[in-house]
């Protein structure tokens, strides 16, 4: 399977710390946070990995090369301006190719296994879902045995790791677009599975969060 990293926030909530560094160079526990979805994908069997840019990306491409530090492929989705998630998937799915593909959120951290990961979905996409966090207290989906709603209870949050197929954005135009929307129709049809994750996850959305896993790594190793 081939991986995408979504790299192109300004980092807006980051800020000053994102000034003058693109949030996925941001360090914790002394990598950068980009660099453990390297690993961990490289550990799991990827070998191809998109990462998309737009706010000081050079600045990502000069840091990462060309991924043979972890024995990886890279290719860069560049954008002008942030696309948003959505928009942004799409602009890089010629570089993605016809197969199912892995999806990961590049301001996340997290423990989880991508080898366990389905390597053909049995809808549209495959979502990882995580406890709702203190600062997301209302979630974002509902999981029915393998099923993922957009409405009932109890509401998990989307981890921002999936397996998407390029289906899923059959009548999108190129530009600025969220992905949720296509999410939620996928659900409605009943396309959507997923699987919930109780292990280590980080939405790293603030300095003080971004603090509080750097102390985390550094304590425990």
């Amino acid at each position: 399977m081939k991986a995408m990293i979504l790299a192109a926030g300004r980092g807006e909530r980051m800020r000053p710390l994102t000034d003058r560094l693109p949030k996925p160079l941001l360090p914790a526990g002394g990598r950068p946070l980009i660099e453990y979805h390297l690993s961990a994908l490289a550990e799991a069997g990827v070998g191809q990995i998109v990462i998309n840019h737009a706010w000081l990306g050079e600045r990502i491409e000069q840091a990462l090369g060309d991924g043979s530090r972890w024995g990886v492929t890279l290719r860069y989705s560049p954008e002008q301006e942030g696309l948003e998630t959505g928009g942004g998937i799409f602009n890089a799915l010629p570089l993605l190719g016809e197969e199912p593909f892995i999806v990961v959120n590049g301001d996340v951290w997290c423990r989880y296994p991508f080898a366990r990961l389905p390597q053909e979905p049995a809808g549209l996409a495959h979502l990882v879902l995580v406890e709702n966090p203190p600062h997301h207290p209302e979630g974002d989906f509902v999981l029915q045995g393998d099923r993922v709603r957009a409405e009932g209870e109890p509401r998990l949050t989307y981890s921002g790791i999936a397996v998407l197929r390029p289906e899923l954005f059959n009548g999108c135009s190129a530009g600025r677009f969220p992905l949720a929307p296509l999410l939620r129709r996928a659900m409605r049809a009943g396309r959507v599975s997923g699987e919930y994750y109780p292990g280590e996850w980080v939405d790293v959305g603030t300095p003080d969060r971004l603090k509080r896993l750097d102390e985390k790594i550094t304590a425990t190793r």
